[in-house]
Order: structure tokens, then C-alpha cells, then sequence
């Protein structure tokens, strides 16, 4: 593919005209696409046949080489992600190929009736993925899920969700105890088997692919921020979804035929579970943190109406008997009232 290097331009639609133009773009109708929880923003691009979708990422805010990387290698191992049509990085520009607009979330409202056809090949994929052997999947460069960035992350619910809720923040001694629980609660899920995590494996990132084969059918999106863990995490973000409500007897039997794909004994599923659990708050705990700051910092209050059922999938998961500690702690400092969205938020943007 080709790596190209638009002249800088202060001006980012001058930036995106140049860029386009040296790859035969220019004459391309656009549209832009849904926005991202990020400031990430996606343009449709028609000219005649011809469709692609232009990824554009202020390089001063992220960089599109883990994207880039991470596309490139799932392709060459099999799966279904955007091949890359173009690129500057330096500039934050990606030209890459148009999966269409049927994600699984736009494919379950039209016609629920096949939803377990497409979780079915979501968790085909992904356990396909998790088979493959250690030196196989982890892509050298990509880093570990550490204690540090799963310590960081749960640290957003006391940054963002307490104050908003609560007014104020916590006191040391509590927030210090909140860490020191997580750290300890963190330690089984080190002993899992390491893969590549997608770490965002949820229907809003996944394309039904209806003309390919097997597993390929599933077209991934929004993996740039993989890491190498526990395959646990998205086979969990699969089914305990921040943004749907998923039934308990399909949950079941996507978890047994994950437990399948993988040959799974029963010692092994044991210590999955307990995997599955703590991760499962680990990210329940991430996002409440996450959908108040986009809400608070950003301007993106659409996420708020999210925050009930991710409480509710927390304290599903906080029931799991590795996680009693910091169960006590939740009941403690965040009681049962204060458990949603955060009541001046809620005022604001009713």
C-alpha cells in the first residue's frame, strides 16, 4: 500500500483536499458517518463504484499507526478488517475500505431475529482468534494490559463519576483504598492464557459481512487500542454490553460455545470465569467513568443514558466472590441511590 506524505498545511480541510488528491479521492462525494467516542471523525466517500471511508485523526490527539498496524495483521492472519486503501499518518489520514453500514447494532433493530446468528459469529471469530498459538497473536510492540493501565482506567470513575455524583471527590484514604483493592482483585486475571485483545469487541465495532465465509463475516472495526491479555475481556465486552441489553439464555449459550471453540476443560473455565468477572468490573467501573467525562468534558451527552445498565452489569459482577472486597467498598461509598446518572447531568441534558 502506498505511504503518503501530504505537504503540511495548517488548515485541516486543505490537509484532507491534498491528501485525497494523491490517492485519486478528490472527486469523491462525502458524508460524514457517526460520530466516535473519541475525536476521531469518519467520511463516506462515493465516487461512482467506488466507495472507501476516509478516517481522519488529529495527529496532535492520537495516532493512526496502531490502527494501521493492528488492520494490516488481522487481515494476514484471516479475519475481516478494513483493508488500508491510503495513508498519511503523520497527518492523521487513513483511506481505507468501506464495510458498509450494516454494524450489528443497525442489522438487531431491523430484525431481531438474527441475533443469534451474529453473536454466534462473533464469538466464532474471536475464539478463532484466541486459538491461534501465543507467538502467533501478539503482534511484537503491542503492550501488556498491566496492573498500571487497568489501575489508570478504573481511576476514571473516581475522577469523573464521584465528584459529578457526589459533589466532591473522595478522600485519599478512600480513593487509595479503591486502588489497593483493584490491584489485589487484578492478580488472577495475570494468569490467563495472553492473546491479542480487541479491547472494544461490541456490536457498534462489528459489520455484518453477508457475501464471506465462516468467521469472515464478522468485520471488525476499532482496534487500535488492542492489548496483549486475557481473551476473557472480549468475549465479556461481546456480552455484557454498555449499550444493549442482552438476554441471559443467549449469554449462556455464547459463553458455551466460546468454552467450545476453545476446547475448554473444566479447571480452565473455572479460572475464566473468575477472569471474566473481575475484568467485567474492571470495564463496567472504566465506563461510568468514561461516559460522565464525554459528557462533562466533551459536550457528548448522548452516552448518559447508558450509565443505569453499566450499574447494573457492575453490580452483577461485583457478586462474583473474588470481587467481595471491593463489593463492601461500593456499598460503602457509592450506596444504591447515587447509582446512575448523575443528577445534575441528568437536569442539564433532559
Amino acid at each position: 500500500m502506498p505511504f503518503l506524505m501530504a505537504k503540511y498545511m495548517p488548515d485541516r480541510d486543505n490537509q484532507i483536499e491534498a491528501f485525497l488528491k494523491s490517492c485519486g479521492w478528490q472527486q469523491a462525494d462525502r458524508s460524514i458517518l457517526a460520530d466516535d467516542a473519541s475525536a476521531r471523525r469518519y467520511l463516506r466517500l462515493t465516487d461512482g463504484d467506488r466507495r472507501s471511508i476516509l478516517m481522519d485523526a488529529p495527529p496532535a490527539e492520537m495516532s493512526v499507526m496502531p490502527f494501521l498496524r493492528i488492520a494490516r495483521y488481522l487481515t494476514r492472519l484471516g479475519f475481516s478488517a478494513p483493508e488500508i486503501i491510503a495513508e498519511d499518518p503523520i497527518l492523521g489520514l487513513v483511506l481505507m475500505e468501506d464495510f458498509g453500514d450494516d454494524t450489528y447494532n443497525r442489522v438487531l433493530q431491523s430484525n431481531l431475529e438474527q441475533e443469534t446468528e451474529l453473536y454466534a459469529l462473533a464469538v466464532d471469530a474471536i475464539s478463532s482468534l484466541h486459538r491461534l498459538p501465543e507467538e502467533t497473536t501478539i503482534l511484537p510492540g503491542i503492550v501488556d494490559y498491566s496492573e498500571n493501565i487497568l489501575l489508570e482506567e478504573v481511576s476514571r470513575f473516581l475522577l469523573w463519576f464521584v465528584p459529578a455524583t457526589m459533589g466532591e471527590a473522595l478522600t485519599p484514604t478512600s480513593s487509595d483504598e479503591f486502588r489497593t483493592l483493584w490491584a489485589d482483585a487484578l492478580k488472577p486475571v495475570y494468569s490467563q492464557p495472553r492473546t491479542l485483545v480487541l479491547r472494544d469487541f461490541h456490536i457498534d465495532n462489528l459489520i455484518y459481512l453477508e457475501n464471506r465465509d465462516g468467521a469472515r463475516r464478522c468485520g471488525m472495526l476499532d482496534f487500535q487500542d488492542a492489548v496483549v491479555g486475557a481473551g476473557a475481556y472480549d468475549l465479556m465486552s461481546l456480552l455484557e454490553d454498555a449499550r444493549r441489553d442482552i438476554e441471559q439464555n443467549l449469554i449462556i449459550d455464547m459463553r458455551q460455545r466460546y468454552f467450545q471453540n476453545m476446547n475448554m476443560a473444566a479447571a480452565e473455565r473455572d479460572a475464566f470465569d473468575t477472569a471474566y468477572a473481575i475484568l467485567g468490573a474492571q470495564r463496567h467501573t472504566k465506563i461510568i467513568g468514561l461516559f460522565t467525562r464525554l459528557c462533562v468534558q466533551d459536550a457528548k451527552p448522548a452516552y448518559l443514558v447508558h450509565i443505569p445498565r453499566v450499574w447494573r452489569l457492575l453490580e452483577q459482577s461485583l457478586c462474583h466472590p473474588a470481587l467481595t472486597d471491593l463489593k463492601t467498598w461500593f456499598d460503602i461509598h457509592i450506596p444504591e441511590h447515587n447509582r446512575g446518572i448523575p443528577p445534575q447531568l441528568a437536569e442539564k441534558y433532559k
